[in-house]
């Protein structure tokens, strides 16, 4: 175990004590998820939590999200489970990648299974097409115009419209790396997936891919098919649903499980 891993498991121990409350589970969702860190990347990590069954027994909202300021390159935050799980039964594509990160700080219980159980009834490929459609859109608008363009941006557009044709295809969740999108979409041996390899090679190099001239083949690649998918995403499927007696039950299992034990303990 590296020592950033270490500064991580320390860092949700803090935050169990000091919130009381208990880590479910916890994973990685940035780039380094995604599989195109730079030397100086942040760890994005992200947890998911529960209470003691009295916080949620009561008639006020309260605060469901667990933020600390970013410090040592530990970007860390977390949601409460009711939260999740609504989100989750709306198909949230945060909360998807989440649960299928391939880098993963905890996992004490067998919540995020459970939920990965349910999300062929809850997965909305409309919902989460139009996600990642406005992703790539306001990407490309933000920062690929002109002729110098801040490149290492072309990341964060190509992996949505990545994400948007696995959905087309496979109707279900696209993986969170980048490599395996890139290779299930982009044609071998094509123009395209050598000038997306390059870039890859220098972002993992930790080059600066700061301005420089836009990448023709790219940008005609993108508009493309952001286009076509401003035309296809209205057809897309939605969840099935009906899953929230499922849900339901879930969360009071988990609530028995995390805090039962202190109840026989009279803690």
């Amino acid at each position: 175990m590296n020592s950033c891993h270490q500064q991580i498991l320390t860092a949700l121990e803090r935050i169990e004590h000091e919130e009381h409350v208990r880590i479910l589970y916890a994973c990685e969702s940035g780039s380094r998820a995604w599989g195109f860190p730079s030397k100086d990347s942040d760890y994005d990590v992200r947890f998911l939590y529960v209470r003691p069954e009295d916080w949620y027994l009561s008639i006020f909202e309260k605060r469901d999200v667990i933020e600390r300021p970013i410090s040592d390159m530990l970007d860390i935050n977390g949601w409460d489970l009711r939260k999740a799980l609504n989100l989750f039964r709306k198909s949230n594509p945060p909360l998807l990648e989440w649960l299928q990160s391939p880098i993963v700080y905890r996992e004490n219980h067998a919540i995020a299974e459970q939920i990965r159980g349910l999300s062929s009834f809850t997965f909305s490929p409309k919902s989460c097409m139009y996600h990642y459609l406005h992703m790539a859109k306001g990407n490309y608008r933000e920062y690929l115009q002109g002729e110098r363009v801040k490149i290492k941006k072309y990341f964060y557009v190509l992996r949505p419209i990545l994400a948007c044709e696995w959905i087309e295809k496979h109707l279900t969740m696209p993986p969170i790396e980048f490599d395996r999108l890139v290779d299930a979409a982009v044609p071998r041996g094509s123009e395209l997936k050598a000038i997306i390899g390059e870039l890859l090679v220098r972002k993992k190099a930790g080059d600066e891919l700061d301005y420089e001239p836009r990448i023709t083949p790219i940008n005609e690649y993108v508009e493309e098919k952001i286009a076509y998918y401003e035309r296809t995403a209205a057809g897309m499927q939605t969840s099935d649903g009906g899953q929230d007696q499922q849900l339901d039950d879930l969360f009071r299992s988990v609530l028995e499980e995390v805090w039962g034990e202190n109840r026989e303990n009279g803690s």
